[in-house]
Protein backbone atom coordinates (compact mmCIF):
# COMPACT_ATOMS: atom_id res chain seq x y z
CA UNK A 1 0.00 0.00 0.00
CA UNK A 2 1.22 3.05 -1.24
CA UNK A 3 2.01 6.47 0.64
CA UNK A 4 4.28 8.71 -1.93
CA UNK A 5 3.19 11.12 -4.75
CA UNK A 6 4.44 11.18 -8.29
CA UNK A 7 5.34 13.30 -11.00
CA UNK A 8 4.45 12.92 -14.38
CA UNK A 9 7.28 14.15 -16.66
CA UNK A 10 8.83 13.43 -20.52
CA UNK A 11 12.46 12.02 -21.47
CA UNK A 12 14.48 13.70 -23.84
CA UNK A 13 16.86 10.99 -25.85
CA UNK A 14 19.37 13.64 -26.40
CA UNK A 15 23.04 13.49 -24.60
CA UNK A 16 23.52 16.95 -24.77
CA UNK A 17 20.18 18.33 -23.72
CA UNK A 18 17.11 18.06 -21.59
CA UNK A 19 13.93 20.03 -20.75
CA UNK A 20 13.30 22.41 -17.80
CA UNK A 21 11.37 20.66 -14.90
CA UNK A 22 8.30 22.75 -14.15
CA UNK A 23 6.19 22.62 -11.15
CA UNK A 24 3.07 21.79 -12.24
CA UNK A 25 1.14 20.88 -9.00
CA UNK A 26 1.66 22.93 -6.16
CA UNK A 27 -0.56 20.73 -4.43
CA UNK A 28 -1.45 21.01 -0.69
CA UNK A 29 -3.28 17.65 -0.07
CA UNK A 30 -1.51 14.34 -0.63
CA UNK A 31 -1.73 12.83 -4.11
CA UNK A 32 0.53 9.55 -4.91
CA UNK A 33 1.20 6.83 -6.92
CA UNK A 34 0.43 7.72 -10.44
CA UNK A 35 -0.47 5.39 -13.24
CA UNK A 36 -0.73 6.48 -17.02
CA UNK A 37 -2.79 4.49 -20.17
CA UNK A 38 -2.82 5.89 -23.27
CA UNK A 39 -5.31 4.82 -25.73
CA UNK A 40 -3.83 2.58 -28.76
CA UNK A 41 -6.47 4.27 -30.99
CA UNK A 42 -5.69 7.96 -30.31
CA UNK A 43 -1.92 8.07 -28.46
CA UNK A 44 -3.32 11.76 -27.24
CA UNK A 45 -5.81 10.78 -24.95
CA UNK A 46 -4.27 9.95 -21.96
CA UNK A 47 -5.80 8.85 -18.36
CA UNK A 48 -3.85 9.36 -14.90
CA UNK A 49 -5.02 7.79 -11.66
CA UNK A 50 -3.68 8.14 -8.33
CA UNK A 51 -4.12 8.15 -4.59
CA UNK A 52 -5.14 11.10 -3.18
CA UNK A 53 -6.47 12.75 0.31
CA UNK A 54 -9.78 14.17 0.27
CA UNK A 55 -9.39 16.35 3.83
CA UNK A 56 -10.33 14.21 6.43
CA UNK A 57 -11.35 11.30 4.47
CA UNK A 58 -9.28 8.48 3.87
CA UNK A 59 -7.45 8.04 0.50
CA UNK A 60 -9.52 7.57 -2.51
CA UNK A 61 -8.38 6.91 -6.31
CA UNK A 62 -8.59 10.22 -8.35
CA UNK A 63 -8.10 9.90 -11.94
CA UNK A 64 -7.89 12.86 -15.26
CA UNK A 65 -8.22 12.58 -18.86
CA UNK A 66 -6.26 14.43 -21.39
CA UNK A 67 -7.81 14.15 -25.00
CA UNK A 68 -5.19 16.12 -26.53
CA UNK A 69 -1.65 14.87 -25.39
CA UNK A 70 -1.88 16.65 -21.99
CA UNK A 71 -2.45 20.54 -23.05
CA UNK A 72 -5.63 20.41 -20.93
CA UNK A 73 -6.99 17.97 -18.73
CA UNK A 74 -10.43 17.33 -17.59
CA UNK A 75 -12.15 17.46 -14.06
CA UNK A 76 -10.75 15.58 -11.38
CA UNK A 77 -12.97 12.27 -10.78
CA UNK A 78 -12.54 9.82 -7.78
CA UNK A 79 -13.78 6.56 -7.47
CA UNK A 80 -16.04 5.77 -4.81
CA UNK A 81 -15.32 3.37 -1.54
CA UNK A 82 -17.09 0.39 -2.09
CA UNK A 83 -17.59 0.19 2.18
CA UNK A 84 -17.45 3.55 4.32
CA UNK A 85 -14.62 2.23 6.40
CA UNK A 86 -12.49 1.55 3.30
CA UNK A 87 -9.38 3.21 1.69
CA UNK A 88 -8.31 3.20 -1.55
CA UNK A 89 -4.39 2.21 -2.99
CA UNK A 90 -2.62 0.68 -5.95
CA UNK A 91 -4.09 1.64 -9.06
CA UNK A 92 -3.10 0.14 -12.46
CA UNK A 93 -4.46 1.22 -15.96
CA UNK A 94 -4.68 -0.78 -19.17
CA UNK A 95 -6.89 -0.03 -22.51
CA UNK A 96 -8.17 -2.36 -24.52
CA UNK A 97 -8.40 -2.22 -28.90
CA UNK A 98 -11.75 -0.85 -28.40
CA UNK A 99 -11.08 2.79 -26.20
CA UNK A 100 -12.41 1.21 -23.40
CA UNK A 101 -10.02 1.75 -20.47
CA UNK A 102 -9.68 -0.48 -16.71
CA UNK A 103 -8.89 0.56 -13.39
CA UNK A 104 -7.90 -1.64 -10.72
CA UNK A 105 -7.37 -0.90 -7.48
CA UNK A 106 -7.48 -2.17 -3.41
CA UNK A 107 -10.65 -0.95 -1.33
CA UNK A 108 -9.70 -2.40 1.91
CA UNK A 109 -9.53 -1.76 6.23
CA UNK A 110 -6.47 -2.60 7.49
CA UNK A 111 -7.71 -2.60 11.29
CA UNK A 112 -10.58 -5.16 10.46
CA UNK A 113 -8.26 -6.87 7.49
CA UNK A 114 -11.23 -6.95 4.79
CA UNK A 115 -11.06 -5.80 1.11
CA UNK A 116 -10.68 -7.08 -1.83
CA UNK A 117 -9.37 -5.72 -5.53
CA UNK A 118 -11.85 -4.30 -7.66
CA UNK A 119 -11.83 -3.40 -11.04
CA UNK A 120 -14.14 -0.25 -13.19
CA UNK A 121 -14.47 0.38 -16.81
CA UNK A 122 -15.00 3.77 -18.60
CA UNK A 123 -16.46 3.66 -21.83
CA UNK A 124 -16.10 7.59 -22.13
CA UNK A 125 -12.28 7.62 -22.19
CA UNK A 126 -11.90 7.31 -18.37
CA UNK A 127 -14.52 10.45 -17.93
CA UNK A 128 -17.11 8.25 -16.20
CA UNK A 129 -16.35 4.78 -14.54
CA UNK A 130 -18.75 1.76 -13.77
CA UNK A 131 -19.47 0.41 -10.88
CA UNK A 132 -17.12 -1.56 -9.06
CA UNK A 133 -16.57 -5.44 -9.97
CA UNK A 134 -14.50 -7.69 -7.06
CA UNK A 135 -11.45 -9.58 -8.62
CA UNK A 136 -10.06 -11.27 -5.23
CA UNK A 137 -11.50 -10.43 -1.53
CA UNK A 138 -9.21 -10.52 1.35
CA UNK A 139 -10.71 -13.47 2.69
CA UNK A 140 -9.88 -15.53 -0.47
CA UNK A 141 -6.88 -17.20 1.05
CA UNK A 142 -5.39 -16.98 5.00
CA UNK A 143 -2.48 -14.75 3.36
CA UNK A 144 -5.46 -12.04 2.31
CA UNK A 145 -4.09 -11.95 -1.16
CA UNK A 146 -5.01 -7.99 -2.21
CA UNK A 147 -1.98 -5.92 -2.45
CA UNK A 148 -0.57 -4.35 -5.38
CA UNK A 149 -2.97 -5.65 -8.33
CA UNK A 150 -1.17 -4.91 -11.61
CA UNK A 151 -3.48 -5.17 -14.61
CA UNK A 152 -3.00 -6.37 -18.41
CA UNK A 153 -4.97 -6.55 -21.14
CA UNK A 154 -4.69 -8.82 -24.54
CA UNK A 155 -5.08 -6.61 -27.34
CA UNK A 156 -3.31 -9.23 -29.74
CA UNK A 157 -6.59 -9.68 -32.01
CA UNK A 158 -6.11 -13.19 -31.19
CA UNK A 159 -8.80 -15.91 -29.49
CA UNK A 160 -8.45 -14.28 -25.81
CA UNK A 161 -8.86 -10.37 -27.47
CA UNK A 162 -9.92 -8.53 -24.67
CA UNK A 163 -9.39 -10.89 -21.84
CA UNK A 164 -8.21 -9.00 -18.50
CA UNK A 165 -5.32 -10.56 -16.61
CA UNK A 166 -4.74 -9.20 -12.66
CA UNK A 167 -2.11 -10.65 -10.66
CA UNK A 168 -1.52 -9.62 -6.83
CA UNK A 169 0.34 -10.44 -3.87
CA UNK A 170 -0.36 -10.62 0.19
CA UNK A 171 -0.36 -7.03 1.51
CA UNK A 172 2.14 -5.64 4.61
CA UNK A 173 -0.57 -4.00 6.11
CA UNK A 174 -2.44 -6.62 7.83
CA UNK A 175 0.72 -7.94 10.30
CA UNK A 176 2.39 -11.04 10.30
CA UNK A 177 0.81 -13.16 7.70
CA UNK A 178 2.01 -17.14 8.13
CA UNK A 179 3.74 -18.87 5.23
CA UNK A 180 3.73 -20.20 2.59
CA UNK A 181 3.65 -16.79 0.10
CA UNK A 182 1.80 -17.20 -3.18
CA UNK A 183 1.16 -14.46 -5.99
CA UNK A 184 -1.88 -14.98 -7.70
CA UNK A 185 -3.52 -14.73 -10.56
CA UNK A 186 -7.30 -13.85 -12.04
CA UNK A 187 -8.79 -13.53 -15.19
CA UNK A 188 -11.95 -12.19 -17.18
CA UNK A 189 -12.74 -13.37 -20.30
CA UNK A 190 -15.74 -11.19 -20.62
CA UNK A 191 -14.37 -7.90 -20.78
CA UNK A 192 -14.18 -6.88 -17.13
CA UNK A 193 -18.25 -7.88 -16.62
CA UNK A 194 -17.03 -10.50 -13.97
CA UNK A 195 -13.67 -12.67 -12.92
CA UNK A 196 -13.03 -16.53 -12.81
CA UNK A 197 -12.01 -18.00 -9.49
CA UNK A 198 -8.52 -17.00 -8.60
CA UNK A 199 -5.92 -19.32 -8.56
CA UNK A 200 -1.71 -19.50 -7.21
CA UNK A 201 0.24 -18.33 -9.98
CA UNK A 202 3.42 -20.10 -8.50
CA UNK A 203 3.12 -23.97 -8.57
CA UNK A 204 5.33 -27.11 -7.25
CA UNK A 205 8.94 -27.16 -8.26
CA UNK A 206 8.14 -23.48 -8.95
CA UNK A 207 6.74 -21.98 -5.46
CA UNK A 208 7.63 -18.80 -4.46
CA UNK A 209 8.11 -20.36 -1.32
CA UNK A 210 8.40 -18.84 2.81
CA UNK A 211 10.99 -16.18 2.93
CA UNK A 212 9.84 -13.63 0.61
CA UNK A 213 6.73 -12.47 2.07
CA UNK A 214 5.41 -10.40 -0.99
CA UNK A 215 5.99 -12.40 -4.11
CA UNK A 216 5.26 -9.49 -6.37
CA UNK A 217 4.19 -10.43 -9.88
CA UNK A 218 4.90 -8.08 -12.58
CA UNK A 219 3.06 -8.98 -15.86
CA UNK A 220 2.27 -8.48 -19.59
CA UNK A 221 0.50 -9.53 -22.83
CA UNK A 222 2.44 -9.82 -26.26
CA UNK A 223 1.59 -9.15 -29.40
CA UNK A 224 0.36 -12.71 -30.43
CA UNK A 225 -1.56 -12.84 -27.06
CA UNK A 226 0.57 -15.06 -24.25
CA UNK A 227 0.63 -13.64 -20.56
CA UNK A 228 3.77 -13.44 -19.30
CA UNK A 229 4.50 -12.86 -15.45
CA UNK A 230 7.79 -12.72 -13.62
CA UNK A 231 8.25 -13.36 -9.55
CA UNK A 232 10.90 -13.73 -7.17
CA UNK A 233 11.42 -17.09 -5.70
CA UNK A 234 13.67 -19.02 -2.54
CA UNK A 235 13.11 -22.02 -1.67
CA UNK A 236 16.21 -24.19 -1.22
CA UNK A 237 15.03 -27.61 -2.67
CA UNK A 238 14.21 -25.82 -6.12
CA UNK A 239 17.10 -24.31 -6.04
CA UNK A 240 19.56 -22.75 -3.90
CA UNK A 241 20.24 -19.44 -5.06
CA UNK A 242 17.09 -17.06 -5.13
CA UNK A 243 15.86 -16.52 -9.02
CA UNK A 244 13.14 -15.02 -10.60
CA UNK A 245 10.54 -17.06 -12.75
CA UNK A 246 8.97 -16.19 -15.25
CA UNK A 247 5.27 -18.05 -15.79
CA UNK A 248 3.48 -18.06 -19.30
CA UNK A 249 0.17 -18.96 -20.39
CA UNK A 250 -1.25 -19.24 -24.18
CA UNK A 251 -4.56 -20.30 -23.14
CA UNK A 252 -5.54 -17.84 -21.03
CA UNK A 253 -4.31 -19.16 -17.86
CA UNK A 254 -5.99 -22.69 -18.40
CA UNK A 255 -2.08 -24.09 -18.30
CA UNK A 256 1.21 -22.46 -16.97
CA UNK A 257 4.77 -22.99 -18.49
CA UNK A 258 7.67 -22.30 -16.62
CA UNK A 259 11.25 -20.92 -16.81
CA UNK A 260 14.00 -18.95 -14.52
CA UNK A 261 14.92 -15.83 -15.50
CA UNK A 262 18.32 -16.05 -13.73
CA UNK A 263 19.20 -16.76 -10.25
CA UNK A 264 21.93 -15.04 -8.24
CA UNK A 265 23.85 -15.08 -4.76
CA UNK A 266 23.19 -11.42 -4.69
CA UNK A 267 20.44 -9.11 -3.62
CA UNK A 268 19.58 -5.54 -2.64
CA UNK A 269 19.61 -5.14 1.03
CA UNK A 270 19.25 -1.57 1.34
CA UNK A 271 15.32 -1.53 3.47
CA UNK A 272 14.92 1.80 1.84
CA UNK A 273 15.52 1.32 -1.63
CA UNK A 274 12.76 1.04 -4.12
CA UNK A 275 13.12 -2.24 -5.84
CA UNK A 276 10.55 -2.78 -8.66
CA UNK A 277 11.28 -4.87 -11.61
CA UNK A 278 9.29 -5.65 -14.56
CA UNK A 279 8.79 -7.85 -17.65
CA UNK A 280 7.92 -6.45 -20.87
CA UNK A 281 7.20 -7.65 -24.20
CA UNK A 282 8.43 -6.28 -27.46
CA UNK A 283 4.74 -5.41 -29.15
CA UNK A 284 7.45 -5.93 -33.01
CA UNK A 285 8.60 -9.85 -31.78
CA UNK A 286 6.49 -11.67 -30.34
CA UNK A 287 9.86 -13.85 -28.56
CA UNK A 288 11.10 -11.00 -27.46
CA UNK A 289 10.94 -9.97 -23.71
CA UNK A 290 12.94 -8.10 -21.48
CA UNK A 291 13.10 -8.56 -17.68
CA UNK A 292 14.41 -4.68 -15.96
CA UNK A 293 15.58 -5.19 -12.05
CA UNK A 294 18.24 -3.94 -9.25
CA UNK A 295 21.19 -5.90 -8.39
CA UNK A 296 24.78 -5.10 -6.50
CA UNK A 297 27.16 -6.95 -8.60
CA UNK A 298 29.28 -3.82 -8.28
CA UNK A 299 29.00 -2.91 -4.67
CA UNK A 300 26.41 -0.24 -5.21
CA UNK A 301 22.89 -0.36 -6.79
CA UNK A 302 23.17 -0.61 -10.47
CA UNK A 303 19.84 -1.09 -12.73
CA UNK A 304 20.33 -4.36 -15.51
CA UNK A 305 18.26 -6.13 -17.95
CA UNK A 306 18.42 -9.66 -19.59
CA UNK A 307 16.29 -10.20 -22.74
CA UNK A 308 14.79 -13.80 -24.08
CA UNK A 309 14.52 -13.86 -27.51
CA UNK A 310 12.65 -17.67 -27.41
CA UNK A 311 9.28 -16.38 -25.50
CA UNK A 312 10.94 -16.81 -22.07
CA UNK A 313 12.47 -19.99 -22.20
CA UNK A 314 16.35 -18.93 -22.30
CA UNK A 315 17.51 -15.45 -20.84
CA UNK A 316 20.74 -13.90 -22.02
CA UNK A 317 23.89 -12.42 -19.64
CA UNK A 318 22.93 -9.19 -17.87
CA UNK A 319 23.48 -5.95 -19.03
CA UNK A 320 24.18 -2.71 -17.07
CA UNK A 321 22.32 0.33 -18.00
CA UNK A 322 23.69 3.18 -16.22
CA UNK A 323 26.34 4.45 -17.71
CA UNK A 324 27.98 6.44 -14.50
CA UNK A 325 31.38 4.65 -13.24
CA UNK A 326 31.24 1.16 -12.29
CA UNK A 327 31.64 0.46 -8.33
CA UNK A 328 31.10 4.79 -8.10
CA UNK A 329 29.23 3.89 -4.79
CA UNK A 330 26.02 5.34 -6.04
CA UNK A 331 23.02 4.07 -5.79
CA UNK A 332 20.06 3.66 -8.34
CA UNK A 333 16.48 2.48 -8.06
CA UNK A 334 13.29 3.82 -9.08
CA UNK A 335 12.86 1.94 -12.04
CA UNK A 336 10.96 2.06 -14.76
CA UNK A 337 10.61 1.62 -18.71
CA UNK A 338 8.37 0.59 -21.98
CA UNK A 339 8.64 -0.75 -25.37
CA UNK A 340 6.83 1.46 -28.03
CA UNK A 341 4.71 -0.23 -30.89
CA UNK A 342 7.46 -1.20 -33.18
CA UNK A 343 10.02 -1.89 -30.75
CA UNK A 344 11.44 1.51 -29.48
CA UNK A 345 12.54 0.95 -25.75
CA UNK A 346 13.23 3.29 -22.91
CA UNK A 347 14.10 3.09 -19.38
CA UNK A 348 14.08 5.45 -16.47
CA UNK A 349 15.55 5.38 -12.42
CA UNK A 350 16.35 7.75 -9.95
CA UNK A 351 19.97 8.57 -10.16
CA UNK A 352 22.19 9.32 -7.17
CA UNK A 353 25.72 9.62 -9.60
CA UNK A 354 26.00 13.33 -8.09
CA UNK A 355 24.72 12.19 -4.51
CA UNK A 356 27.73 12.11 -2.05
CA UNK A 357 27.59 8.90 -1.17
CA UNK A 358 25.95 5.70 -1.61
CA UNK A 359 23.05 5.61 0.59
CA UNK A 360 19.55 6.11 -0.06
CA UNK A 361 18.93 9.11 1.99
CA UNK A 362 21.24 11.33 -0.35
CA UNK A 363 20.17 13.71 -3.04
CA UNK A 364 19.36 12.40 -6.55
CA UNK A 365 18.10 13.29 -10.31
CA UNK A 366 16.02 11.35 -13.03
CA UNK A 367 18.16 9.88 -15.69
CA UNK A 368 17.50 7.71 -18.57
CA UNK A 369 18.62 5.62 -21.40
CA UNK A 370 16.79 4.72 -24.92
CA UNK A 371 17.58 1.92 -27.16
CA UNK A 372 16.01 2.27 -31.21
CA UNK A 373 14.54 -0.96 -32.43
CA UNK A 374 17.43 -1.16 -35.07
CA UNK A 375 19.80 -0.64 -32.88
CA UNK A 376 21.87 -3.31 -30.53
CA UNK A 377 23.45 -0.77 -27.86
CA UNK A 378 21.71 1.54 -25.56
CA UNK A 379 22.21 5.63 -25.99
CA UNK A 380 24.39 7.38 -23.19
CA UNK A 381 22.36 8.11 -20.08
CA UNK A 382 20.15 11.62 -20.36
CA UNK A 383 19.59 13.47 -17.61
CA UNK A 384 15.78 14.10 -17.69
CA UNK A 385 15.25 16.17 -13.81
CA UNK A 386 17.24 19.92 -14.18
CA UNK A 387 17.99 19.73 -10.35
CA UNK A 388 20.13 18.22 -7.75
CA UNK A 389 16.93 17.36 -5.62
CA UNK A 390 18.00 17.29 -1.78
CA UNK A 391 16.63 14.28 0.03
CA UNK A 392 13.16 14.49 2.21
CA UNK A 393 12.57 11.71 4.40
CA UNK A 394 9.00 11.38 2.63
CA UNK A 395 10.94 9.57 0.67
CA UNK A 396 11.39 6.97 3.11
CA UNK A 397 7.68 6.21 2.67
CA UNK A 398 7.00 3.52 0.64
CA UNK A 399 5.34 3.86 -2.75
CA UNK A 400 7.63 4.90 -4.92
CA UNK A 401 8.54 1.92 -6.09
CA UNK A 402 8.07 2.24 -9.61
CA UNK A 403 7.80 4.89 -12.60
CA UNK A 404 4.77 4.47 -15.14
CA UNK A 405 6.71 5.69 -18.56
CA UNK A 406 4.91 5.13 -21.96
CA UNK A 407 6.48 5.56 -24.80
CA UNK A 408 3.97 5.75 -28.25
CA UNK A 409 5.13 6.44 -31.64
CA UNK A 410 8.17 7.96 -30.26
CA UNK A 411 6.45 10.31 -28.10
CA UNK A 412 7.14 9.83 -24.26
CA UNK A 413 4.92 10.03 -21.39
CA UNK A 414 6.15 9.32 -17.82
CA UNK A 415 5.10 9.45 -14.36
CA UNK A 416 7.96 10.24 -11.27
CA UNK A 417 8.40 12.12 -8.41
CA UNK A 418 10.46 14.50 -6.49
CA UNK A 419 11.01 16.98 -3.63
CA UNK A 420 12.37 19.67 -4.67
CA UNK A 421 10.18 21.98 -3.24
CA UNK A 422 9.89 20.04 0.36
CA UNK A 423 7.20 18.06 -0.36
CA UNK A 424 5.80 15.70 -3.19
CA UNK A 425 3.83 17.04 -6.32
CA UNK A 426 2.38 15.33 -9.54
CA UNK A 427 3.84 16.82 -12.90
CA UNK A 428 3.47 15.99 -16.81
CA UNK A 429 5.55 16.19 -20.01
CA UNK A 430 4.66 14.92 -23.16
CA UNK A 431 8.02 14.84 -25.32
CA UNK A 432 8.75 13.74 -28.74
CA UNK A 433 12.58 11.53 -29.01
CA UNK A 434 13.66 14.95 -31.05
CA UNK A 435 13.61 16.38 -27.55
CA UNK A 436 10.18 18.91 -28.07
CA UNK A 437 8.17 19.47 -25.81
CA UNK A 438 4.65 19.09 -26.95
CA UNK A 439 2.97 18.95 -23.70
CA UNK A 440 3.20 20.55 -20.13
CA UNK A 441 0.00 20.93 -17.86
CA UNK A 442 -1.05 20.38 -14.58
CA UNK A 443 -2.85 17.58 -13.81
CA UNK A 444 -3.16 17.18 -10.00
CA UNK A 445 -5.02 20.50 -9.14
CA UNK A 446 -8.13 20.81 -6.71
CA UNK A 447 -8.99 23.53 -8.30
CA UNK A 448 -11.38 23.79 -11.44
CA UNK A 449 -13.02 26.00 -13.19
CA UNK A 450 -16.94 26.86 -12.47
CA UNK A 451 -18.19 26.21 -16.22
CA UNK A 452 -21.94 24.97 -16.89
CA UNK A 453 -23.05 23.57 -19.35
CA UNK A 454 -27.00 23.11 -20.58
CA UNK A 455 -29.15 21.46 -21.67
CA UNK A 456 -27.73 18.19 -21.30
CA UNK A 457 -29.07 16.47 -23.69
CA UNK A 458 -29.58 19.06 -26.54
CA UNK A 459 -30.94 18.46 -29.95
CA UNK A 460 -28.48 21.01 -31.58
CA UNK A 461 -27.21 24.02 -28.99
CA UNK A 462 -25.97 23.47 -25.70
CA UNK A 463 -24.88 27.21 -23.75
CA UNK A 464 -21.82 27.31 -21.74
CA UNK A 465 -21.31 29.26 -18.80
CA UNK A 466 -18.62 30.57 -16.90
CA UNK A 467 -15.79 33.35 -16.06
CA UNK A 468 -12.85 34.22 -18.53
CA UNK A 469 -13.55 31.87 -21.47
CA UNK A 470 -11.02 31.67 -23.97
CA UNK A 471 -11.60 28.82 -26.49
CA UNK A 472 -13.88 25.81 -26.37
CA UNK A 473 -13.43 22.76 -27.94
CA UNK A 474 -15.70 19.60 -28.89
CA UNK A 475 -14.21 16.34 -29.26
CA UNK A 476 -16.15 12.94 -30.54
CA UNK A 477 -15.49 9.67 -27.95
CA UNK A 478 -12.05 8.23 -29.84
CA UNK A 479 -10.54 11.68 -28.79
CA UNK A 480 -10.69 13.32 -32.33
CA UNK A 481 -11.41 16.77 -32.27
CA UNK A 482 -14.84 18.11 -33.85
CA UNK A 483 -15.06 21.77 -33.78
CA UNK A 484 -12.82 24.41 -32.30
CA UNK A 485 -14.33 27.59 -31.45
CA UNK A 486 -13.55 31.40 -29.55
CA UNK A 487 -14.98 33.41 -26.84
CA UNK A 488 -18.94 32.02 -27.49
CA UNK A 489 -21.03 31.02 -25.00
CA UNK A 490 -23.00 28.59 -27.39
CA UNK A 491 -22.10 25.43 -29.17
CA UNK A 492 -24.48 24.65 -32.27
CA UNK A 493 -24.10 21.00 -32.84
CA UNK A 494 -27.19 20.39 -35.45
CA UNK A 495 -24.19 19.02 -38.07
CA UNK A 496 -22.86 16.83 -35.95
CA UNK A 497 -24.43 13.08 -35.83
CA UNK A 498 -26.23 11.97 -32.51
CA UNK A 499 -24.04 10.52 -29.81
CA UNK A 500 -22.37 11.31 -26.86
CA UNK A 501 -19.22 14.48 -27.00
CA UNK A 502 -16.85 15.78 -25.00
CA UNK A 503 -16.79 19.93 -24.33
CA UNK A 504 -13.59 21.07 -23.28
CA UNK A 505 -13.49 24.97 -22.05
CA UNK A 506 -10.47 26.63 -21.68
CA UNK A 507 -10.75 29.70 -19.10
CA UNK A 508 -8.48 31.94 -17.80
CA UNK A 509 -8.38 29.39 -14.41
CA UNK A 510 -8.06 26.56 -16.25
CA UNK A 511 -9.40 23.95 -18.31
CA UNK A 512 -12.72 21.61 -17.55
CA UNK A 513 -13.63 18.51 -19.74
CA UNK A 514 -17.52 17.61 -19.77
CA UNK A 515 -19.84 14.80 -21.54
CA UNK A 516 -22.49 15.49 -23.09
CA UNK A 517 -25.47 14.40 -25.50
CA UNK A 518 -26.61 15.32 -28.34
CA UNK A 519 -30.33 13.38 -28.99
CA UNK A 520 -33.11 14.81 -31.75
Amino acid sequence: MKKILFIIIVLIFSNASYAQNQNISKGNIFDGEPFLAVNPLHPRHMVVAWMGYFPYTKIYIKTKVTFDGGQTWSSLNSIPHTNALYGSADPSLAFDNSGNVFLSFIDFDKNSGSGAVFVVKSTDGGLTWSNPVEVINANADTQKPIDRPWISVDRSGGVHEGNIYITSMPPNVFGYLPPPYHPYFIVSTDGGYSFNPWRYLDTINWLAGNIIHQPVATNCVSSNGTFYAVYPSYVYSQNPLAQFIVASSSDAGNSFSYHTVFSSATSVKDTLAKKGYLILSDPGDDNHLVFAYLDVPYGDIDVFIRESYDAGVTWGNPVRINDDPISGNRMQDLLWGDFDNDGDLVFTWRDRRNGKDSTYETAYEIWGTYRNKDSANFSSNFKISDTLIAYDTMLAYSGNDFMCVKLINDTLNAVWGDTRDGKLNIWFQRMSVNGDITGIKQIATEEVPDIKIYPNPAASTFIVEGEGIKSIQVYNTSGEIMGEYGKVNVIDLSQMANGSYFIKVNTKNGTVSRKILKLN
